[in-house]
């Protein structure tokens, strides 16, 4: 029997850019085992894609685009998290 899960994958880019370089990832896979684990951020110094655009590519479909930052005046030079995030996600048949 044939079941549908899905798969979600978080990229961080460079810029707001599609086809912005990958600067951090997650992998949520809904079909992996239920044993099996789930890649962690900092599993790979590759990242599964180069960019969101790649991605797109083979098959995964943007599920949120980034809010892009507002900088308040003097402020524009403070770290915190990575503001050009966006998350993808994809439907996978598996066997059970």
């Amino acid at each position: 029997m044939s079941k549908t899960r899905q798969q979600i994958l978080i990229l961080n880019l460079a810029t707001p850019n599609l086809e912005s370089q990958t600067v951090a990832w997650a992998i949520y896979d809904g079909a992996a085992p239920v044993d099996a684990l789930q890649m962690n951020t900092g599993d790979s110094n590759d990242p599964p894609y180069e960019s969101v655009l790649a991605a797109m590519r083979d098959g995964w479909n943007v599920i949120q685009l980034p809010a892009l930052p507002y900088y308040m005046p003097g402020h524009e030079h403070e770290s915190g998290h990575l503001p050009y995030e966006y998350t993808l996600e994809r439907k996978v048949t598996i066997d059970e």
